[in-house]
């Protein structure tokens, strides 16, 4: 195996030509790579390995035996029984570089490959994929959360590099944990602004993506150069009223939406204590507008 800070063009397989896959491989083949072969059980994937990487839809034996690196890009729950499967079957994995692109695993998952003699890479896009043409371009800059044994360091960054992104080097024990705060972060901000354009859109509001837009720009770009010091709104200021009062509408118009809001809003007042923004007396008055504890 090549190990040196520039991989040898290599022939690429996707197991699992969806979003991920396909974009994964579409960055391959631009830094100088072959994708030689791809498999997938959709409309959707035969669609998208005969226009975006170029091949036709093949059975996962074929694609591994072509391949010299080898992309596993299906769903999170799927990977291991993937890997355990072609361990048992018997395909022949001596040499082959087996990359998955799941966030919540690192290596431990490909063991089973690993035993039969294949090469391990965990290399995780922190991006959204919608399966739309401009998915490729949000590859750049875009970092990836690495896990590689220490000899094979070189490689996995190169090839992160070469897709256009920045390797972030993921302890393996710290994989579901890195997940966790990087799902938390984008899939629960699509959640709850949906639910507030709903809300918005519920009492009249024609163009509530217009309306927050700004407001929701300006606080994306405070926490990420603040962080919590970037904290605005009632609960920071220690407006008790005021958070009793959304409590109390969204009890009547949303419900579920109001357990999220006071699970979050006691979050909210738990940092911003701690961080010395919140006087322990507001804190105490948040408390009882929220009904529960926020030491907890």
């Amino acid at each position: 195996m090549d190990t040196s800070d520039r991989p040898a063009r290599l022939a690429v397989g996707v197991l699992g030509a969806g979003r991920v896959g396909s974009v994964l491989g579409a960055a391959l083949a631009q830094a100088g790579h072959r994708v030689v072969a791809a498999s997938g059980v959709s409309d959707a994937s035969e669609r998208r390995a005969s226009e975006t990487l170029g091949v036709a839809l093949s059975r996962p034996d074929d694609v591994i035996r072509r391949a010299e690196l080898v992309l596993l890009t299906v769903p999170d729950d799927v990977l291991p029984g993937l890997v355990a499967g072609l361990a048992a079957t018997g395909a022949d994995l001596r040499g082959k570089l087996l990359v998955h692109a799941s966030g919540a695993y690192g290596l431990g998952v490909l063991a089973p490959a690993v035993a039969a003699g294949a090469v391990p890479l965990a290399l995780h896009p922190v991006m959204t994929f919608t399966g739309r043409p401009d998915d490729l371009n949000r590859l750049t800059g875009c970092s990836f959360g690495v896990t590689a044994p220490d000899g094979l360091r070189p490689v996995a960054e190169a090839l992160v590099i070469e897709m256009g992104g920045e390797p972030v080097w993921i302890a393996e024990a710290d994989r579901a944990l890195y997940h966790a705060a990087i799902a938390g972060a984008a899939n629960h901000m699509v959640t709850l602004i949906a639910e507030s354009q709903d809300l918005l859109a519920r009492i009249g509001v024609e163009h509530p993506g217009r309306m927050l837009g700004p407001l929701l720009g300006a606080a994306l770009d405070n926490v990420l150069r603040l962080g919590i010091n970037g904290l605005t709104g009632p609960v920071v200021r220690g407006d008790a009223g005021t958070v009793r009062k959304h409590v109390d509408a969204l009890i009547l118009a949303a419900p579920e939406a109001a357990d999220a809001y006071i699970a979050l809003a006691r979050l909210t007042a738990d940092r911003a204590l701690a961080a010395g923004l919140l006087k322990p007396e507001a804190a105490e008055l948040l408390l009882d507008a929220l009904g529960g504890n926020i030491w907890t």
